[in-house]
């Protein structure tokens, strides 16, 4: 037998090759938007774990899969009964093909995991309606005419085929107004709960959630009112932090309890600006005991907000249910600002979910009601076709890489590089980096003892996936 001595220059040779061939499996993900190109979540070249040419600064960001903080929902739209008219309508076909890209989570699929619901109508429904409208001057106090018929013509039989995609999907619900006959105007818009119908309205929420369990639909979470001190649109309803209170810690709470509700109350549900209406209603210890935590909107004030309220109230939680984006406003100017403050600027602030607004819109942005928002852009548009706008891929960008369960990592903060950073369930860590200037910058990560450099170009949303 012939034996050929091995040369040792080539086994040097060959171990070098075999080093990156090693690497394939600790290789980095990275996907890229370029909103000025309309260049929306692409697919790059993963990234190699080669660290032999990288400068190591004194102080990387560190990703480290211990220091952890809240564990999200996710993320997803509002499904108004005007965007479920609308997916409805569609073919068969292109209806089964749409929910699997929305709610479906394979590759170049959003895997959205919330979506917020109305009880009732909201103003982005074509009409308006509660679930026991009777005529003027009657009352229901029985709730004997309550009825989902309504919502039964579109939003009850789409919400049932999406949790056949996804079962696991967290449905809010949130209502725009009482029925009529318990407010003090007597009207849609505007108004006040009266007080004498406290009681009767909490058992609306009972036996609404009631009825949509026995369809298969469980409601995660309830606020008590949309945008409580709006009681401009069209429907709408005021209700003061001191009106919420005694609602949720004398009627609503109690009456969960009772029935054996599991559903989660969460209190406020509106802008930045009033962080003092949830600690309010927080403060008081027999109301706080039915919160589960507060939600809000972006349309004053700022996302720190948020956080006011966690200082106050460390153990509950924080959710940020709503914010539009119009028709007049620009893609590149609408993508940036809501990655910074409703994706990244949430989350960082301790929010479980992300929410962007209406999920669909036709040509003429409707439906939506008498009064109702006539400049609501929908994630997208169904008219000849489906047009993806700005809102889809502002949920894109977080939703396909951040699933239900995952936990935000505790990272230092850049002044120029917003970012933030989870551990899935997985146990790969996504990594979602926004660069606002014109150059591309550079950022060090520290990870598994290892510092990597990551290049994020300029004007671009980049999401990075590490493997533990």
């Amino acid at each position: 037998m012939n034996v050929v001595k091995a040369n040792p220059k080539c086994i040097w040779m060959l171990f070098m090759l075999l080093i990156p061939l090693s690497m394939k499996g600790q290789s980095i993900e990275n996907w890229i938007s370029l909103p000025k190109k309309k260049q929306m979540f692409q697919k790059y070249p993963n990234l190699a774990w080669d660290t032999r040419n990288i400068s190591h600064p004194t102080n990387p960001f560190n990703l480290n899969p211990q220091g952890l903080d809240q564990t999200v929902d996710g993320f997803g739209y509002t499904l108004t009964g005007g965007s479920a008219h609308l997916i409805q309508a569609l073919d068969s076909q292109t209806k089964r093909e749409l929910l699997q890209e929305l709610f479906g989570n394979k590759l170049n699929q959003l895997s959205i995991s919330v979506l917020r619901i109305s009880i009732g109508a909201s103003d982005m429904d074509e009409k308006v309606f509660s679930y026991d409208d009777v005529p003027m001057g009657k009352e229901d106090l029985t709730l004997e005419n309550f009825s989902l018929h309504e919502d039964k013509k579109a939003l009850i039989p789409l919400l049932i085929e999406i949790l056949s995609i996804n079962p696991k999907i967290k449905i809010f619900a949130t209502p725009w107004s009482p029925p009529t006959w318990m407010k003090d105007n007597h009207e849609t818009k505007g108004g006040k709960l009266q007080p004498t119908y406290y009681e009767v309205y909490a058992r609306y929420f009972i036996r609404y959630i009631q009825e949509m369990k026995k369809l298969g639909i469980n409601i995660h979470a309830v606020t008590p009112q949309n945008e409580p001190l709006h009681p401009g649109n069209n429907p709408s309803l005021s209700m003061s932090a001191e009106e919420q209170m005694v609602f949720i810690r004398d009627f609503l709470g109690p009456q969960f309890q009772k029935n054996r509700i599991s559903t989660k109350i969460i209190c406020y549900d509106h802008n930045c600006d009033k962080p003092e209406y949830p600690i309010t209603i927080l403060n008081d210890p027999q109301a706080r005991k039915y919160v589960d935590g507060s939600a809000f909107h972006l349309y004053n004030g700022d996302i720190s907000a948020l956080a006011q309220v966690r200082t106050k109230h460390p153990d509950k939680n924080l959710y940020f249910t709503e914010q539009w984006t119009g028709v007049k406003g620009d893609f590149y100017g609408d993508f940036m600002w809501h990655i910074k403050n409703v994706v990244i600027g949430s989350m960082n602030q301790g929010a479980k979910t992300a929410l962007e607004w209406n999920l669909a819109n036709d040509q003429n942005l409707g439906p939506h009601s008498p009064g109702g928002c006539t400049e609501c852009l929908g994630a997208i548009t169904l008219s000849q076709g489906i047009q993806r706008n700005v809102a889809y891929y502002i949920i894109a960008q977080a939703s396909s890489f951040i699933p239900a369960g995952s936990k935000r990592i505790k990272l230092n903060q850049s002044p120029n590089l917003p970012m933030v950073a989870f551990l899935r369930p997985d146990k790969k860590i996504c990594l979602l980096v926004q660069n606002e200037g014109p150059e591309k910058q550079k950022i060090p990560i520290q990870y598994l003892n290892k510092t990597v450099e990551l290049e994020i170009p300029g004007s671009s949303v980049s999401t990075f996936i590490f493997k533990l």
